[in-house]
């Protein structure tokens, strides 16, 4: 009977307590676990066992593997630094990006809606070959003259390689096979869209490579957790993913979804450890702490002196001053000011400045409107300038304008006083009256104009009262009488109650293009209110009290930054002729093309069958997941496998990651485009690596490598087979036409040569003068980057009037709300209005054209724009040929930019195509003698 009863092990000795020799385990293993310790250490993923020696951060790699990824990084080198320096051009966004590197160079402030990060590294390449920063990347397909523009683009096409041999690294951290982890190193190697992106002067693939980065160090991370948490190298792969992240979040702020996918595998490994009985309170808060430190406090001081660099450099004024506030705008060089007297008094000559719209100066110069009262004009102006200068006079209705103002008693300017603004250069007055401004031409809109002679008093339509919004705390006096710098006020019209206002709607050429300035019945608040710079009175002594800005520090300077950035971000709504909508990312509806010339193109499409595969093992997961959930249901304990657990733990954390870097894109209502969704395809791609993991997982060797080079093959033919895209390279027409593999794919297969033959004789260099072969629509300075339009008809021939005026496209009006009340006033639309005849219309010089649209009736769709427009980088221009024009076959050519250093208007709607008939009637209004 003894011999059918089996005698009982010890138990297994208590957790941190030595194992010692036993006669069933004579050779004591570091770390031995027993049967429960293993069904448990499965449940949460981990490995059947631990051994004395443990790779850091659970990277197993063999040195075969090593002399591997050497090779594979030397192909990946070769496919994106394959003819780096063609095009010799400006492509796509270089217009920003690098335009933002000679702002550097020349340390004059800007402002963009990215973190400075990789701005600053292509800015460090530049600056090491010598960049001087004259180059102005005004248009696409400019050709580049003293930039070493190659250099610039190694950064982008150094971190693209870097990122290969990280996504390989990555996969083997998660356990996958080598198999696994070679196959998706070439697939992202050969995927034309992160090849074209990694290629140029832009920010993707510093995004992109510190996602990988990121990742990677995350999942070292866990897995040192998982074998003994608060060692050196526990801390070391915890702080070098802080780090990444920090970098991550500096390039762009899709960052901030990398930081939420390691933000969620944070928590779940915390609420693990506080589900386990066996992790003492104190613990627990250990590796809280910990967390917090190095995932959160670190991220946040890296992204932090970035902008502290950013700043450090950017010390001198430049044209990202108006997005700024005025405290901010004085610590630039340039911009600073002497102490002004605090006082304002009846006499006092003054500067005024706008609140909301950047703090523009109340300003007039001796030119009229061309239209309305032809009165001379009021505007706002950025600059300080002698014609910002007023002075205040007492406006009661028995008072005079010429007392002796110098030898009276100080009277200072209180609340509900009856004014007179007298502009001191030209001796006229601040009026209005019931005429329509000349572009916000709505009724509840009145004009504001310069009014009156020398030895003129003046009439009621020059009267205003004077409104204190409010004051400064530190300055008690500042809401019972204006106070130079301290007092917010209002400037209410006496006769019709309208108030004085501006808005960011600019005036056309004849007024400079600058603010324009109105008397609005409906004003909002904040575009209503103003404050006085400068005061000066001949009567207060030197010894008189005297204020000035308050000079910001860092952190208010930053704080301010990342406001700007996220209002201009989230400001940048308009149609673009290649944006794209999140939900046809996956199916890879359509491109962005970027760059057009000499009938080469550069389309950024990504590789089909990389692409495809990614999005279905996506679906994949979804649907796997989801029948594994209702097993579960069921009674099934499909968990209870340690291979199920390991796969699921693995496609579960990268789907997250690409859910993350993938649906808050449709919470956006800005300008999107393919681009934004490579972050997430390098997560989809991981994750089709890893589901051929688990399918071949049964597989011998041999056969999984060969599927595995099946599959290597297909992504490599369809990256040659799309390469001409890629690269820019000869293509033909036939082979274009039969690439397009969805009718959404729009790059223009009538740019390439019906024959190679044809190519002989045309090389991909930009000629020094390209603007016969190719127009532009925009590249003003200062403004958005132009849509390349090939001229087929005007090849080789130069243009036949260089003198062509430019005519700028004035703003639209702001919508009126009711007074203070934050509401909308319905059914009252803002229009453009020009003047009715062409003789109230100024004559203006001549001058140099800087961007024509031609277009012939063999015109093809846009080719090329640049989409990173920032708040004043926007332009309104949409021109198409008309019926009439197509039927005399001959081009239309349309000029429609501002002068250097204009502002930016309002953003095209979609392709030229799809604008016919109001672009035709619009040409026809504002430019009669070009549609003549």
């Amino acid at each position: 009977m003894s011999a059918n009863v089996r005698a009982r092990r010890p138990a297994s000795p208590p957790p941190g307590i030595p194992t010692t020799t036993s006669q069933r385990f004579p050779h004591p293993r570091e770390g031995h676990l027993d049967a429960d310790a293993r069904r448990a250490a499965a449940s949460k993923g981990f490995g059947p066992g631990r051994t004395k020696s443990y790779p850091p951060g659970g990277l197993n790699v063999t040195s075969g593997e090593w002399k591997l990824l050497f090779l594979i990084v030397l192909v990946a080198a070769g496919v994106r630094l394959f003819r780096l320096s063609k095009p010799n051009s400006v492509v796509f966004d270089e217009v920003h990006f690098g335009k933002f590197a000679s702002k550097y160079i020349k340390t004059q402030y800007f402002v963009d809606v990215h973190p400075p990060l990789a701005k600053l590294l292509i800015t460090l390449a530049a600056f090491i070959f010598g960049y001087d920063g004259q180059f102005d990347f005004k248009d696409i397909a400019k050709p580049y003259e003293n930039v070493p523009y190659v250099a610039m683009r190694m950064i982008p096409a150094v971190l693209g390689v870097a990122t290969v041999p990280v996504s390989y690294l990555t996969l083997r951290a998660l356990d996958c096979r080598a198999t696994t982890a070679l196959l998706a190193s070439l697939f992202i190697t050969f995927e034309n869209g992160m090849i074209t992106q990694s290629r140029h002067i832009l920010l993707d693939s510093p995004l992109i490579f510190f996602t990988a980065l990121t990742t990677f160090l995350w999942i070292g991370f866990c897995n040192e957790d998982k074998h003994e948490p608060f060692t050196e190298s526990w801390w070391t792969w915890l702080t070098l993913s802080g780090l990444s992240l920090g970098a991550v979040l500096s390039c762009k702020w899709v960052g901030l979804f990398t930081i939420a996918t390691v933000g969620v595998s944070t928590l779940y490994q915390l609420w693990n450890l506080l589900g386990d009985l066996r992790v003492p309170p104190r613990l627990f808060a250990r590796h809280f702490l910990a967390r917090a430190l190095c995932l959160i406090v670190v991220p946040i001081f890296f992204y932090m002196a970035m902008f502290e660099i950013h700043f450090l450099i950017l010390e001198n004024s430049g044209d990202g001053d108006g997005f700024m506030s005025s405290e901010f705008q004085h610590t630039l060089g340039g911009r600073g000011m002497a102490d002004t007297f605090a006082d304002v008094a009846v006499g006092s000559k003054v500067t005024i400045r706008h609140v909301n719209t950047q703090g523009g100066y109340l300003h007039s110069h001796p030119h009229n409107y061309p239209g309305g009262s032809k009165q001379q004009q009021i505007t706002l102006y950025p600059h300080r300038d002698s014609n910002n200068d007023f002075r205040i006079f007492n406006a009661t209705l028995d008072g005079d304008t010429h007392f002796d103002w110098e030898n009276s008693p100080l009277e200072y300017i209180t609340p509900g006083m009856r004014i007179k603004l007298r502009h001191i250069a030209t001796e006229k007055h601040v009026h209005s009256h019931d005429h329509r401004p000349p572009v916000s031409d709505v009724d509840f809109q009145n004009e504001v104009s310069a009014y009156g002679m020398p030895g003129f008093q003046g009439d009621a339509n020059d009267d205003w009262f004077v409104e204190i919004e409010r004051g400064d705390r530190r300055d008690k006096e500042s809401t019972k009488r204006l106070r130079t710098l301290r007092t917010t006020f209002r400037l209410r019209h006496v006769l019709t109650g309208c108030y004085l206002f501006s808005h960011k709607v600019k005036l056309p050429e004849w007024g400079y293009e600058q603010q324009e300035v109105t008397c609005n019945k409906n004003a909002v608040k904040a575009n209503s209110l103003w404050f006085i710079e400068t005061s000066s009175h001949p009567q207060l002594p030197p010894d008189a009290p005297k204020v000035n800005y308050k000079l910001p520090g860092f952190l208010s300077k930053f704080w301010e930054l990342q406001q700007v950035m996220w209002t201009t971000n989230a400001g940048l709504t308009d149609r673009h002729a290649f944006d794209s909508r999140p939900d046809s990312w996956p199916l890879l509806r359509r491109g962005i093309n970027f760059w057009v010339k000499e009938h080469h193109q550069i389309y950024l499409i990504g590789n089909p069958m990389v692409w495809y595969l990614s999005t279905l093992s996506v679906a994949a997961y979804i649907l796997v997941r989801g029948f594994l959930i209702l097993r579960a249901k069921r009674g099934f304990r499909d968990f209870d496998s340690t291979k199920v657990v390991k796969y699921d733990s693995l496609c579960g954390f990268l789907f997250i990651g690409w859910g993350l870097h993938y649906f808050p894109f449709f919470l956006m209502g800005r300008q999107l485009f393919l681009h934004h969704y490579f972050p997430a395809l390098y997560f989809a791609i991981l994750l089709s690596c890893s589901v051929f993991d688990l399918l071949t997982s049964t597989l011998r060797p041999r056969v999984r490598l060969q599927i595995a080079g099946v599959l290597i093959i297909l992504a490599i033919w369809n990256f040659q087979y799309y390469s001409p895209l890629t690269y820019g390279s000869p293509w033909t027409r036939s082979k274009c036409e039969k690439a397009k593999m969805m009718k959404t794919w729009d790059f223009s297969c009538h740019d390439f040569h019906t024959d190679y033959a044809h190519y002989d004789s045309v090389g991909l260099a930009t000629p020094q003068k390209s603007a016969a072969a190719v127009s532009t629509i925009g590249g003003e300075g200062g403004g958005r980057a132009p849509i390349v339009v090939e001229d087929k008809n005007a090849q080789g021939k130069p243009h036949e009037d260089e003198r062509t005026e430019t005519a700028a496209i004035p703003g639209r009006a702001e919508p009126g709300r009711d007074i203070f009340a934050g509401e909308p006033i319905k059914d009252i639309k803002s229009m453009s209005k020009q003047p009715e005849k062409e003789e109230d219309v100024p004559e203006r010089a001549p001058k140099k054209i800087s961007s024509v649209v031609t277009l012939s009736t063999e015109s093809v769709p846009v080719k090329a724009e640049s989409t990173e427009s920032s708040k004043a980088e926007t332009l309104d221009a949409t021109s198409t040929t008309s019926e009439k024009e197509k039927e005399k076959q001959e081009p239309l050519v349309v000029a429609v930019d501002g002068p250097e250093g204009a502002a930016a208007k309002k953003a095209t709607a979609g392709p030229l195509i799809e604008a016919d008939a109001e672009a035709e009637k619009v040409a026809q209004e504002l430019y009669p003698e070009a549609a003549s």
